[in-house]
């Protein structure tokens, strides 16, 4: 018997298997469908190039096709391995701005304002920098700045300035807004995904147990409380028991699945697979929210962008020199937040990823010669999908409807033609003139506003950012409550991306995180 049993050992469970098992007393089991994370390309920086497309690391998930991106079939690669998307992510450190948790608390998910989740960021950080008022310096979590960078990636931040915006040493610091490179979750040059940071310190502890391989199929209840989960390994299936609770981290795509498998869900939905309802939750899998990104590329002279760098010799020089060299780069080196003339409030509503390489197809579709990408996204969409059942099988894939640019207004589309035209923009600055060749995607830099609309629906991708398909509140129709317990039933919670109201204004790892953090002290009555 254990006292918790947490599913899935991503960026959220990795923490709480930590912190729960500080307490010598308590028994905990942590199980994750995936791999232990043994390949050295998770832990050097630029190796995520090579895992993304490993399908023994990733869970390879797609979109049903698109109806707005011209029905296409979006891939969405999710991390299948201890430290689950951390562990194959760009490693950019960003936690969005204080109006992004105001607003969370504003719309029910009272406990969650920013002065209220700041001090579990700092918990979480031990940044390379320091501590300070907004940074903690004794966390498990490394947060660095670049061992490493390419030339062209300060050739970006320059063209940043020359079109008027200002440089920004740190994007989690006072001010959100401007062009500057990405602190990364790296130590030492190596990757520090939240096995590295949580899980490998304590692994050794004997009230701690890790299972990999180990596939969830159901939650099971007695008298309305969850008391345990079952699941396969090597083979076999298995029923444990949890004394306390059950905490689902499978993250935005597998947690609401492994609900509706246990009976959470809407009652139509779960009756047409044959599946007993545990309680009539029509929102589980609902309120699912995304990034869009689009890339555009560009041609530069050979032998500046990585795209020339040989893929062994990279691995053996960072390596053999101590985790430095281009192979401690997390390519997309910088970034930039800004405030487009559509932004409603002072928060910016656009984030650039800069790359230095020709990047297509999530790096599948490898292009010839030399370039670089400059990803943008729009940060507040107003589009939502949903997850659903395909069947009654833990094994097949939900059915995940993203409805990118599927609001009524159209205002996602106009913001992300709006990324399309600053993109171009920062492109044709002066200090790109030594390096920029013939335009890539668009193929023209000259596309009329209705042709760079037809750009996004033919080219844009996920920047792997899902959430809120187990969204909190304290409105009933809330799938959690700010608690994080499932509703309808006791002894049974859901920490990870998938509880998050709507989007932040960044990256989803360092707050999935921090929710975790803050998820640890509500389970153990600390807060």
């Amino acid at each position: 018997m254990y006292d918790y049993i947490i599913i899935g050992a991503g960026s959220a469970g990795c923490v709480l298997a930590n912190r729960l098992s500080e307490d010598p007393s308590v028994k905990v089991l942590l199980l994750e469908a995936g791999a232990r994370d043994w390949h050295p390309f998770i832990h050097m920086p630029a190796g995520i190039a090579k895992i993304a497309n490993n399908k023994r690391l990733n869970w390879d998930y797609h979109t049903t096709p698109e109806p707005h991106l011209n029905n296409r079939v979006l891939w969405w690669p999710r991390g299948k391995v201890l430290g689950g998307s951390s562990s194959i992510n760009a490693m950019c450190y960003a936690r969005g701005v204080p109006g992004d948790y105001d607003e969370w608390a504003a719309e029910g998910a009272s406990g969650w304002d920013w002065n209220t989740v700041l001090p579990y960021f700092k918990r979480s950080e031990h940044n390379a920098r320091g501590g300070d008022a907004l940074h903690g310096d004794q966390g498990p979590l490394y947060v660095s700045d670049h061992r490493y960078t390419n030339p062209l990636s300060e050739v970006f931040i320059e063209a940043g300035q020359q079109a008027g915006y200002p440089r920004n040493r740190d994007f989690n610091g006072p001010q959100q807004q401007g062009f500057g490179y990405y602190q990364v979750t790296q130590k030492d040059g190596a990757r520090c995904s939240a096995a590295v940071a949580y899980l490998n310190p304590v692994k050794s502890r004997p009230n701690l147990t890790i299972h990999t391989h180990a596939m969830a199929s159901r939650i099971t209840f007695e008298k309305g409380r969850a008391n345990g989960v079952t699941y396969s390994m090597l083979g076999k299936a298995f029923h444990q028991q949890a004394s306390r609770e059950v905490i689902l981290s499978g993250g935005a795509i597998n947690s609401p699945q492994l609900l509706m498998l246990s009976g959470i869900g809407p009652a139509a939905q779960l009756r047409q697979q044959r599946i007993e309802v545990v309680v009539d939750a029509p929102n589980v899998g609902a309120n699912l929210q995304d990034h869009l990104d689009i890339c555009t590329l560009q041609h530069c002279p050979p032998g500046v962008s990585y795209d020339h760098l040989s893929d062994v010799k990279v691995a053996f020089d960072y390596y053999l020199r101590d985790h430095s060299g281009p192979g401690s780069s997390n390519v997309a080196e910088a970034g930039a937040f800004l405030r487009s003339r559509y932004a409603p409030d002072n928060r910016a509503d656009i984030q650039f990823h800069f790359v230095p390489a020709m990047l297509d197809d999530h790096g599948r579709n490898r292009l010839e010669g030399d370039g670089y990408t400059l990803h943008a996204c729009f940060l507040r969409p107003r589009s939502r999908g949903q997850l659903s059942l395909v069947s009654n099988r833990a094994a097949d894939k939900p059915r995940i409807e993203a409805n990118y640019l599927g609001d009524a207004e159209g205002f996602d589309l106009k913001m992300m033609v709006e990324c399309a035209k600053l993109s171009r923009e920062i492109f044709a600055q002066k200090a790109f003139d030594p390096y920029r060749g013939e335009p890539i995607f668009p193929a023209r830099n000259d596309l009329t506003d209705a042709e760079l609309a037809e750009f996004v629906r033919a080219k844009a991708e996920t920047i792997y950012h899902p959430i809120g398909t187990c969204r909190m509140g304290s409105d009933a129709q809330s799938v959690v409550d700010p608690e994080l317990r499932v509703r309808g039933v006791e002894g049974l919670r859901v920490v990870d991306a998938s509880v998050m109201p709507t989007l932040l204004g960044g990256n989803t790892n360092a707050p999935t995180i921090m929710i975790a953090e803050r998820a640890a002290d509500l389970i153990r009555g600390a807060v």
